[in-house]
C-alpha cells in the first residue's frame, strides 16, 4: 500500500523520460497529472483507512535489502508522516497544472517532476536510517536539474549553491546515522532498534550526534546562517518548482527535526532547547527583517518562508504536548500559504514582466488588472500574517501558547516576527494592488480561469483548515504525545475534540 506512494511515479518518471518513440509534450503531461493526481487520491484513500488513536506505525512493509549493511526496506506511516504525503500528492499535481504546455524539454521535465515525488514520499515513508537518507538524497537530483534548465538568468549559480549547501547537509545527516549505528553497536539501521539503543549512549555522544543531525536539517529547512542558498533557489526557479521547494521539501528538514533529532535523541534535546529556542527567535526576525527590504515579490516570500519555518524549530524546542502537535500543523499551514503565494508571484510575473512592488501598481482594478489575483493574494498575506479564521492564525497561536511556558523570551520575540509579517506583505499589497492601475499596465493579458483554478483550491483550503483544525490536529496528536520531553509540571496539554 504504501509502496505505490514510491514506486508509481519513480516508474511513471522512467516511463515518460525514456520510452522508445515519441511521447508528446501533452501526452507527457497528461500522463504526469493522472499519476500524480492518482497518488494524491491514493495518499487520502491512506487517510481515511489510518486509525489515529494507534501510536504505532500502521501499514507497514518490511523487506530485507542488503543484509551485509544492515539495510532494510522498511516502511511505515503514522500521525506525523501522514499530514506531509498528502501534502506532497497535492502540491505535486498543482506544480504539474500550473507548468506552462510549451516548457521546453517536456519528457525530462515531467520525468524529474514525478521522480521528485516518489523520492520526497520514501523519505517520509522510510523507517530506516539508511532508506531514509538514500530518499533524502536522492531528491536532490531532480531538484537541481530542474533549477538549473528551468530556472532563470541566474540558475547555474542558484542551482550549484542548492546542491553544495544540500550536500553538505546530507553528509552531516548520514555521518550522525553511522556514527550512532557505530557507536550503539546496533545490527541494523532500523529506526525502531536505533532508538532504543541511542539512550544508552553517554549523553556526550548523544550531544555530538544530534548536533549533526541539527545542522544537518538546519541546512535544508533552512535556518540561519544556512539560509542562504534558499532566497537565491526561490528567485531562479520556475513557479512549479518554488511551489514545491516551499511547499514541500523545505518539509523534509522538519520532520527530519522531529523524527531523528528529537525521536532518537530526547535526553540531548533538553539540554539544547533554550539555545534551540534562541536560534528560532534569531531566524525568525532575520528572516522577517530581511523581507522588508524586499522590492521582488519572490524573494520577499522567500525571506517569508525562513521566518515562519523558524515557528517550527520553536515548537519543537519547547517540546510540549501542545507545541509538538501545533508544529505539524504549522508544516501543513505553510506548506499550502505558501504555494499559494508563489503560484500568484509567477502568474504576475507572467502577465506583467515584472515582480517589483515599485513598478507594479493598481493590479486590484475590477476592470483591467487582475481582480481574482489580488483578491487571493489579499487572503494569503493575511493568512500568513496570522488573521483568524484561516489556518495561519491557529497554527501559529499553537506553537506560541505551546511554547510560552517553556521559553517565554523565544516565543515573544517570534510573536514579534508575526507581527512583522503584516509589514512587509502591507508593502507587497499596498504597492502591488492598490491605487490607479500603472499605465504600462492597461493591457494586460486575461487571467484565465484555470489559472486561477489551483490559487481558488488552495484558499479553499486555508480557509477550511483554519476553521476546522482538529481535522489534521487529531492525525497528528497521539505520536506527537510521545515525542513530549517537557517535564509534566510545565507541559501544556491540547484537547482537539471541540
Amino acid at each position: 500500500m504504501l509502496s505505490a506512494l514510491i514506486l508509481v511515479p519513480i516508474l511513471s518518471a522512467a516511463i515518460v523520460g525514456f520510452w522508445p518513440g515519441n511521447v508528446t509534450a501533452k501526452a507527457a503531461r497528461q500522463i504526469s497529472l493522472v499519476v500524480t493526481g492518482g497518488i494524491f487520491l491514493w495518499s487520502v484513500i491512506l487517510m481515511t483507512m489510518f486509525n489515529p488513536g494507534d501510536v504505532n506505525l500502521q501499514f507497514q512493509e518490511n523487506l530485507p535489502w542488503i543484509q551485509a549493511i544492515g539495510l532494510t526496506y522498511s516502511l511505515g506511516v503514522d500521525g506525523l508522516s501522514l499530514p506531509l504525503l498528502i501534502l506532497n500528492g497535492l502540491l505535486t499535481a498543482i506544480a504539474l497544472y500550473c507548468t506552462d504546455s510549451n516548457v521546453i524539454r517536456p519528457r525530462l521535465y515531467y520525468a524529474l517532476m514525478l521522480l521528485l515525488n516518489g523520492a520526497v514520499a520514501g523519505a517520509f515513508l522510510a523507517q530506516d536510517l539508511l532508506l531514509f537518507f538514500i530518499f533524502y538524497e536522492l531528491e536532490l537530483i531532480p531538484l537541481y536539474l530542474l533549477i538549473a534548465i528551468w530556472g532563470g538568468k541566474r540558475r547555474g549559480y542558484a542551482a550549484t549553491k542548492f546542491l553544495l549547501y544540500t550536500a553538505l547537509s546530507g553528509a552531516l545527516v548520514l555521518a550522525s546515522f553511522l556514527g550512532l549505528v557505530f557507536l550503539s553497536g546496533s545490527s541494523s539501521f532500523s529506526y525502531t532498534e536505533t532508538r532504543e539503543l541511542a539512550s544508552l549512549l553517554p549523553v556526550a555522544q548523544q550531544l555530538i550526534l544530534l548536533g549533526a543531525v541539527l545542522i544537518g536539517f538546519g541546512i535544508k529547512i533552512p535556518f540561519v546562517p544556512f539560509h542562504t542558498w534558499l532566497p537565491d533557489a526561490h528567485v531562479e526557479a520556475s513557479t512549479p518548482v518554488s511551489i514545491l521547494l516551499a511547499g514541500v521539501l523545505l518539509k523534509l528538514g522538519t520532520y527530519g527535526l522531529l523524527r531523528f533529532g528529537l525521536g532518537l535523541f530526547p535526553e540531548p534535546w533538553t539540554i539544547l532547547a533554550p539555545w534551540l529556542g534562541i536560534w528560532a527567535a534569531v531566524s525568525s526576525l532575520y528572516g522577517a527583517f530581511n523581507a522588508i527590504v524586499q522590492k521582488d515579490m519572490k524573494k520577499m516570500v522567500a525571506y517569508s518562508s525562513v521566518a515562519h519555518m523558524a515557528y517550527i524549530l520553536l515548537a519543537a524546542a519547547a517540546a510540549t504536548e501542545l507545541a509538538l502537535v501545533s508544529s505539524v500543523l504549522q508544516m501543513i499551514s505553510h506548506g499550502l500559504i505558501s504555494a499559494l503565494l508563489f503560484l500568484l508571484v509567477g502568474i504576475i510575473y507572467k502577465k506583467t514582466g515584472s515582480r517589483d512592488i515599485t513598478i507594479l501598481n493598481g493590479l486590484l482594478n475590477p476592470e483591467r488588472g487582475m481582480p481574482v489575483v489580488g483578491s487571493l493574494m489579499v487572503l494569503g498575506v493575511m493568512a500568513s500574517a496570522g488573521i483568524p479564521g484561516m489556518v495561519g492564525f491557529i497554527s501559529e497561536f499553537l506553537v506560541y501558547w505551546g511554547s510560552l511556558q517553556v521559553l517565554p523570551i523565544p516565543t515573544i520575540l517570534c510573536m514579534l516576527s508575526t507581527g512583522l509579517t503584516v509589514v512587509y506583505f502591507l508593502q507587497l499589497v499596498g504597492g502591488a494592488f492598490f491605487g490607479r492601475l500603472a499605465t504600462h499596465l492597461t493591457d494586460l493579458p486575461t487571467v484565465k480561469f484555470t489559472e486561477q483554478l489551483p490559487g481558488l483550491v488552495l484558499a479553499l483550503l486555508i480557509v477550511v483548515l483554519g476553521l476546522q483544525p482538529g481535522w489534521l490536529l487529531n492525525l497528528s496528536e497521539p505520536i506527537t504525545a510521545t515525542l513530549v520531553t517537557t517535564p509534566p509540571n510545565v507541559a501544556v496539554k491540547v484537547s482537539t475534540n471541540s
